[in-house]
């Protein structure tokens, strides 16, 4: 009889954020991963709002045994353009932040990037990092601590755009709120990436019965639907189409189960001009440039299955 597998460690490096909720929630209810750390960055609001979001996402949980560690307040080099409080609300929850339990834990007193090589120190084992916000904590782990790149399996980005942005014409969210950064991730060679950008995530969008049946779930699960609620009319707004886009649930899925999405290998960079392409991420021919694992498919159906059916245990 073989060995049991050990969970995966993760960290989660988010701006909570409606679909980084979703994510978060799922990746606490995947036994095949082991949630080391939650740190937080400015993007769809301020971070000290995004840190309080995650707080809460643990309390609501019973989880408030895994450490957050609050991170950047702002891009690298320039400013924030964009922020999204049209998709989140005010709160980033979608004006329900005060309906879930308050943060039951003070942040860690190390901070992002300390939290983050703390737990890359102890590991025995590949850590994975999820980055579904704005990239800043990351390039900073990366350029501090280079020392610490061998204890990072892969580093899984929610971001970019191969066409059609959600901010520009070109660009998506995350990556535009700090394309400085998220060009030192994407294009450094000492560890792994996959990107999952808007392209693949646009693909997955959880309709009505599926909302429905998440808000049937139990108290846990009724919370994350009535904070989904916001930006369920925002995106039939946008889009037309009564659903969701759980991007970042997307990109933690494949943290938890490995090639659920299938990627195919490209240099990536990042346009960190202050033109109208800024934020965007062009895939080009290079043999010699470091190659991105970026996500061109999945089965969109079994994706949205298996996101779901893990919240639902959550109860």
């Amino acid at each position: 009889m073989s060995a049991p597998t050990r969970p995966i460690p993760l960290i989660i490096d988010t701006d909570p954020g409606v679909d980084d909720a979703v994510a978060i929630m799922l990746a606490l209810a995947s036994p095949e991963i082991e949630l080391r750390a939650v740190t937080t960055v400015f993007g769809n609001v301020p971070q000290p709002r995004t840190t309080e979001n995650a707080g809460r996402l643990l309390a609501l949980c019973d989880r408030s045994d895994v450490p957050i560690g609050r991170g950047a307040t702002r891009p690298i080099v320039h400013p924030q353009r964009k922020r999204a409080e049209a998709w989140h609300g005010g709160d980033g929850l979608g004006g329900r932040a005060e309906m879930l339990p308050a943060p039951a834990a003070a942040p860690d007193a190390r901070g992002a990037v300390g939290l983050m090589a703390a737990v890359l120190s102890a590991a025995s084992e590949p850590v994975t990092i999820a980055g579904i916000g704005p990239l800043t904590n990351i390039a900073l782990l990366l350029a501090v601590h280079p020392e610490l790149a061998p204890r990072i399996g892969r580093i899984i980005v929610m971001g970019g755009a191969l066409g059609e942005g959600n901010v520009s014409g070109v660009a998506e969210f995350n990556i535009h709120s700090d394309p400085e950064a998220a060009h030192r991730v994407l294009t450094q060679p000492a560890v792994p990436v996959t990107m999952v950008p808007l392209d693949m995530t646009l693909r997955c969008p959880a309709g009505p019965a599926w909302i429905e049946t998440l808000a049937s779930g139990g108290r846990r699960c009724g919370a994350l639907a009535e904070v989904i609620t916001h930006y369920r009319a925002a995106y039939l707004a946008r889009y037309g189409i009564d659903a969701v886009a759980v991007h970042d649930a997307v990109a933690v899925l494949e943290a938890v189960t490995p090639g659920v999405l299938e990627t195919t290998p490209m240099p990536i960079q990042v346009a960190c001009d202050l033109g109208p392409a800024r934020g965007a991420t062009v895939a080009f021919a290079d043999d010699d440039a470091p190659s991105v694992l970026v996500a061109v498919g999945a089965d969109v159906d079994a994706v949205l299955t298996e996101i779901l059916t893990r919240l639902l245990r959550l109860g």
